[in-house]
């Protein structure tokens, strides 16, 4: 879809408004909703995959390299500039997908809106770079931070852009988009802590990624902002928007607390610690469960207007998750330190043990991240900012209950918190959609005994009959023990056997060679109904 720059003017025009008016078009369902959502969503768990496999490679070359106190110095400074997505778009990207119809002046309205909030962004870390800098006691962080406030300018720049991509469901540019900003951005990072960069090959890295998705967004979307209006339906998704941007906001905060207050209390070295541990977890959760947000939220609106529709959609959908994601955390709760070990070396052994405190967490987190595929579609972001107010104030009293306790027990007080917070949590999204707490829990409550049994079993032999074993030996031993108790109580007790149909039918659409040598696999029929 390269535009004809050979040619005149005219024709470059007609070329521009032809295929620019598909991420314009009426946002219902069409005929193969259900594949076309399918697929996407493999897409971008596949693309993650792929992220996070440069993201730990690239990681794993510079834990090598530098020092923990070097990673604990960056992460004082990402953990403020990681809210320059949450607060820059005001949520309009969720709003533009979520709506029905949208015009060329009310999303170029939106993107200068972005602009003005990205410029203002920068400018405050700038003016604040001394203040960071006296508030820890470290004056290398001024300059960290005033390089850090270009990822503002950059990131604003491409949010319209990739809200038109959703909507018009061009997922596979995306990922294309994603890893090779990806891709290109650790290899730089990697290259300077060769050099001797030291951590400025972390600071570096988010900069040159932003820059990478500005230009691959404006590459796949040749939509040029125009001179903004400020229509009813602006005023409507701003009103949207703010209360998407209320929640993030408030739930990035209860997020980063711990590092902050980690960072202030035990210093760079206990923190770096702490920042490889959440690495690993944030990037097992963004594969697991963020990256299927924007295809959710995507497919889902398009349904809003059948609901018994969409909530058959829903619970399929996060059926299929639980049972994938959370056996993947129960293992990694087991093998967590023999991983980082591996990975990272023995130096970061700690790292791993806060890993396999975190991943028990994953377990139910996979599905509380799942609260905005209700709340969107639902139209009721006000409701998604009310929880995430209370969510994050849940969060930071079991910050202050595990802080005394040093990093684990900040890890333990949030893996608690977040046990008593998913079902409340995707209950409360459901409720616009007739959806309460005894359906989450039909639909994933199997998985989580699975998985919690799977993590104690697997627990077990780690720390007794395996101890003394070789870790090269004990974890496949303990992969394929933690596998069979997960199917076992899961397949066999529960019966829950849809989501490995689902399963099937992507290998069927993706593989159909390998698909067709299975016995007894015969989805067509499957395939054609959604």
């Amino acid at each position: 879809m390269v535009p004809p720059y050979g040619r005149s003017s005219a024709t470059r025009c007609q070329w521009v408004q032809k295929h620019v008016k598909e991420f314009f078009d009426d946002n219902t369902a069409q005929e193969g909703h259900g594949r076309k959502s399918l697929r996407g969503g493999i897409i971008s768990v596949a693309s993650r995959g792929v992220n996070i496999f440069v993201q730990v490679g690239s990681q794993v070359w510079v834990a090598r390299l530098l020092s923990p106190e070097d990673v604990g110095l960056v992460a004082m400074i990402t953990t403020l500039t990681g809210l320059a997505p949450v607060l820059m778009d005001l949520g309009t990207r969720d709003a533009s997908v979520q709506r029905e119809k949208i015009t060329h002046e009310e999303v170029s309205a939106l993107f200068w809106l972005t602009m003005g909030i990205g410029g203002l962004l920068a400018t405050l870390l700038v003016a604040g770079s001394s203040f960071i800098s006296s508030f820890y006691e470290e004056p290398r962080l001024g300059s960290i931070a005033m390089f850090s406030a270009m990822n503002f300018i950059l990131a604003a720049a491409s949010c319209q852009h990739f809200a038109l991509l959703r909507r018009a469901m061009r997922f596979q540019q995306i990922a294309v988009i994603e890893v090779g900003s990806s891709v290109v951005s650790s290899v730089v990072s990697v290259a300077m802590a060769f050099a001797g960069a030291g951590y400025w090959a972390l600071a570096v890295k988010p900069v040159l990624s932003a820059l990478g998705m500005l230009v691959g967004a404006c590459w796949c979307c040749r939509w040029i902002p125009g001179i903004p209006k400020l229509t009813q339906g602006v005023k409507e998704m701003i009103r949207f928007g703010l209360n998407v941007t209320g929640f993030t906001t408030a739930d990035y905060l209860g997020r980063v607390a711990d590092r902050v207050a980690l960072g202030k209390k035990a210093g760079p070295t206990d923190l770096g610690y702490y920042q490889n541990a959440f690495f690993v977890y944030d990037n097992a959760l963004t594969l697991m469960a963020i990256s299927l947000h924007s295809v959710a939220v995507a497919s889902l609106s398009k349904l809003r207007d059948n609901v018994p529709e969409l909530k058959r959609y829903w619970a399929k959908a996060l059926s299929a998750l639980a049972f994938y994601a959370m056996p993947v955390f129960a293992v990694l709760a087991v093998m967590g330190e023999d991983l980082i070990v591996i990975l990272l070396g023995k130096k970061w052994l700690f790292t791993g043990t806060i890993v396999s405190v975190l991943a028990l967490r994953g377990i139910p987190h996979v599905v509380e991240r799942t609260l905005g595929w209700l709340h969107v579609p639902a139209g009721r972001s006000d409701r998604w900012m009310r929880w995430g107010l209370f969510g994050s104030a849940v969060q930071i009293i079991a910050l202050f209950c595990g802080l005394p306790f040093g990093t684990l027990g900040v890890a333990g007080a949030y893996t608690i918190a977040m046990y008593l917070l998913f079902i409340p949590a995707i209950a409360y999204a459901g409720q616009p959609l007739g959806i309460g707490a005894r359906d989450v829990i039909r639909v994933v409550g199997p998985q989580l005994v699975g998985a919690l049994a799977s993590a104690a079993v697997g627990t077990g032999l780690r720390f007794g009959a395996l101890h003394d074993v070789s870790m090269f030996v004990r974890m496949p031993v303990l992969l394929v023990v933690c596998a069979f108790v997960y199917l076992f109580v899961v397949v066999v007790l529960f019966r829950v056997r849809e989501p490995i149909v689902v399963g099937f039918t992507a290998l069927k659409n993706f593989a159909p060679r390998m698909a067709a040598r299975i016995p007894g696999l015969k989805l067509g029929v499957a395939g054609k109904k959604d």
